[in-house]
């Protein structure tokens, strides 16, 4: 599982790749953390996040869009994201935890939304590929 920070017109975007949907997503979660922080620190107390939708793309949207509502309501940046990922009869369920690391420790640049512009999901013969921009 890895992502890449790419260079996007006044925004963000990572690029994720993983043997299965679950890897890529916390992989992309791990992307949104680094585009908000480049050193996290080892502190910082994991928390739970849920999230249904009814298609990879809205489900990946709403996680990470969870994932934003949880740094700024618990001033925390989550990081070490973990992710189980279901299919049941055509809807997806997400289980995760994420490591919320203080923002009064950190220097992190905000990240406002998540985007579906350009979002792309996609199966491949090694995995899974994600590809998802940020609103800086």
């Amino acid at each position: 599982m890895s992502y890449e920070l790419r260079d996007h017109t006044a925004d963000v975007a990572v690029e994720a790749e993983g043997p299965t949907f679950d890897a890529v997503a916390g992989a992309v979660a791990d992307g949104l953390a680094a585009a908000m922080c480049d050193d996290v620190p080892g502190e910082g107390e994991r928390f739970d996040v849920r999230v249904d939708a009814e298609s990879r793309e809205a489900l990946l949207f709403d996680y990470l869009d969870e994932l934003i509502y949880q740094r700024d309501v618990r001033g925390v940046l989550p990081v070490d994201n973990e992710v189980e990922i279901a299919e049941r009869s055509g809807e997806f369920e997400l289980h995760g935890s994420a490591r919320g690391v203080p923002l009064s420790v950190v220097s992190a640049r905000e990240i406002k939304a998540v985007t579906y512009s350009e979002m792309e999901i996609a199966e491949t013969a090694d995995g899974w590929r994600a590809y998802v921009v940020f609103d800086v």
